[in-house]
């Protein structure tokens, strides 16, 4: 009898295919985590439950890039060079005066699984984990099951990490303002939306408190003549304690903070012809597949990503294993959040340019699993400079490096050394330390960022409005 009953058990396993690397959640760390490891080799598979790839980026509809426009290197140069391609040069993406680098998301996504498809990475979209067990075997929605060798965590909000038991920071003291963002477009006919539950006028009255109307909607333009709608002040924006509501709750009350957001526009404003755009999202009601994050459960990491490290990091030992580059301030949003006032601190916080090392992707607690994007061993002040797109998508392809050297050699991800991650990264055209002096592809680059994680060279940062950067030799212009 028990013969008769291992029987089915062992037929399944002896069935369940093995994967190198499966990474769950294709979001904009995920995304570029995935990438990486099949260029290295790796079998890969990654599972997202929207139909897209690029999580924030595009999923998200954060399709405006913040910073790092002068540290492009890796799969964000490729990422960001592909759009030029499509839209005429990377002075055509500076559609809208939040940032140099906007796109259709649409196109964004289009781009990231061309990306994902070459590099030779399976993509089951549309599909969630329904439970994971050590060591890793993982069954989906759909009803299949895999093994992974290694699994990373590329979900918005470190769902896989909690569900895996890896241990977590206790420091999120106030979550960041979130945002559903809508496309929107103009219609040679009004089209006139119902006004959505909760909606009030009081909500949204200072929206163009300190700039016009049509400055506030120049903000998002993107380059096709669409409007990325995620405007923070009396906009779009909502604090919600969404890591402790539910889904569907958190997505309704988001949902008609935007809704009645654009209503305002339509019937405050006069803006009668804006309205969702029908051609860029393929779901009921035109909007993106999930909201906008600004921050998620994070790690206890081998390393911890704090602001005093990016301000001394000579007074610590991060910057020898770096393997990621931001330059953008520390940008909190909070001013939906009943203490705002007493956050408001953290608004545009600045530091110099920063590196982000290794150990930020490494629980303490498990072997062969990593996270990927805003899940890192980072502190609550911190996440507001390392939750940016360039940043995450960069940790990403670091966390696809790692695991598919750990793959390759037998070892697990935490007995890999920096140093052979920052090889291949190198390989591939990478920042690990953010000094201006020298690009990707310049002869001495792959030297200098050498010699800077030895410490053999050091450079001077400095924030300069939001322009933050590192020299190695300061330019006397800069000064």
């Amino acid at each position: 009898m028990k013969v008769r009953l291992l029987l089915p058990l062992l037929i399944v396993l002896s069935c369940t295919k093995t994967y190198d690397v499966v990474v769950v959640g294709g979001g904009t760390g995920g995304t570029a985590a995935a990438i990486e490891a099949a260029r290295n080799g790796a079998s890969v598979l990654v599972v997202e439950e929207s139909p897209w790839l690029g999580g924030m980026l595009t999923s998200a509809g954060v399709s405006a890039i913040d910073g790092n426009y002068r540290l492009r290197g890796g799969i964000f140069k490729e990422f960001t060079d592909s759009l030029a391609n499509r839209y005429g040069g990377l002075d055509s993406l500076k559609s809208g005066w939040v940032s140099n680098i906007l796109f259709n998301p649409k196109v964004g996504a289009e781009i990231l699984s061309n990306m994902a498809r070459k590099a030779g990475a399976k993509v089951k979209n549309k599909t969630t984990v329904k439970y994971i067990k050590d060591h890793w075997k993982i069954k989906f929605s759909d009803g299949s099951s895999i093994i992974a060798k290694v699994l990373i965590d590329g979900t918005e909000l470190g769902d896989l990490a909690l569900e895996a038991g890896a241990a977590l920071l206790d420091d999120s003291r106030a979550l960041q303002d979130m945002t559903y963002v809508a496309i929107v477009k103009w219609y040679d006919h009004p089209v006139p939306i119902p006004q959505p539950e909760d909606y009030a006028p009081s909500l949204y009255g200072n929206c163009c408190a300190t700039w016009p109307a049509d400055m506030m909607l120049s903000y998002g333009a993107l380059p096709d003549g669409h409007i990325m709608l995620n405007w923070p002040q009396g906009g779009n924006d909502i604090y919600l304690d969404y890591l402790s509501m539910s889904r569907e709750e958190v997505y309704r009350k988001a949902k008609n903070r935007t809704l009645g957001y654009l209503y305002y526009l339509q019937n405050e404003l006069g803006y009668n012809n804006l309205g969702v755009a029908d051609d860029v999202y393929p779901s009921a009601d035109g909007l993106p597949f999930y909201p906008y994050y600004r921050e998620s459960r994070r790690i206890a990491g081998r390393d911890t990503m704090t602001l005093d490290a990016a301000r001394r990091p000579y007074d610590f030992d991060l910057f020898s294993r770096a393997v990621a580059v931001g330059d953008y301030p520390v940008d909190h949003h909070h001013n939906q959040h009943p203490n705002a006032d007493e956050l408001s601190h953290l608004w545009y916080g600045k530091i110099p340019s920063f590196s982000v090392p290794l150990g930020v992707l490494v629980p303490v607690n498990l072997e062969d699993f990593l996270v990927a994007d805003k899940a890192i061993s980072v502190s609550w002040e911190m996440n507001g400079g390392t939750r940016l797109q360039p940043v995450v998508m960069g940790l990403g392809q670091a966390a696809g490096a790692l695991a598919a050297i750990a793959v390759k050699t037998g070892r697990h991800p935490s007995e890999v050394p920096a140093a052979e991650v920052q090889k291949v990264l190198l390989d591939h055209g990478c920042y690990l330390l953010p000094f201006l002096d020298l690009k990707p592809g310049e002869d001495g680059f792959r030297e200098l960022q050498e010699a800077g994680i030895k410490g053999e060279v050091k450079g001077t940062g400095r924030s300069v409005g939001w322009a933050n950067e590192t020299w190695v030799n300061t330019p006397k212009d800069n000064e």
